[in-house]
């Protein structure tokens, strides 16, 4: 499934990219073998697409949370914002790399309790985080901080919340279609 179109816009492709979006383009085929639907979108004002990119990496190699905790963070702000199609990608990146237990899975993708206690204090805090636009209050900061999270995860969840940013909104105004690979996955 994808969203209906905010935004009469055409991907850039490779084929019809230029300048600093053929080479960001060209850049994460080779990274990822095979070029995101959303990251022809994005394109369409190449800093859109580095900004996108510098934070994804960003947030996966410096903010400290493990794989599991990453796809969590991700899942629960595209499952907040209502993106079908980071849902479907993050789903598919949670079950074949990330290690996310199926049960954990599929409560991050209704929104259901965790049955990982961890996990769950994650999900609590990014949609609390997301929810009240970064202003969550002190007792849900508090909470995150003694269920064994740092400062540093406190401002993780906020690079995670900037990367996801452009993507969701982009994925919204675009109505991006989900690539094939992310397919069985798709949300409704």
């Amino acid at each position: 499934m994808s969203r209906t179109p905010l935004l009469d816009m055409s991907p850039e492709t490779l084929e019809s990219a230029t300048g600093e979006a053929q080479t960001l383009l060209a850049g994460a085929k080779a990274k990822l073998g095979f070029l995101p639907n959303m990251y022809g979108y994005m394109a369409k004002l190449p800093p859109v697409l580095a900004s996108y990119l510098s934070t994804y990496e960003a947030f996966r190699s410096r903010a400290g949370f493990s794989p599991a905790e990453q796809e969590t963070v991700f899942l629960t702000i595209s499952r907040v914002n209502g993106c079908t199609y980071c849902t479907a990608a993050h789903s598919m990146i949670a079950d074949k790399k990330s290690g996310v237990p199926a049960e954990s899975l599929m409560a991050l993708r209704n929104g259901r309790p965790l049955p990982d206690k961890k996990l769950q204090a994650v999900a609590t805090f990014t949609e609390a985080m997301v929810v009240s636009r970064g202003n969550p209050g002190r007792a849900a900061v508090d909470a995150f901080l003694s269920a064994g999270y740092t400062e540093q995860h406190v401002l993780g969840v906020v690079l995670a919340i900037a990367c996801k940013t452009f993507s969701n909104y982009v994925n919204h105004l675009g109505g991006t279609p989900v690539d094939t690979v992310f397919a069985p996955y798709r949300v409704d």
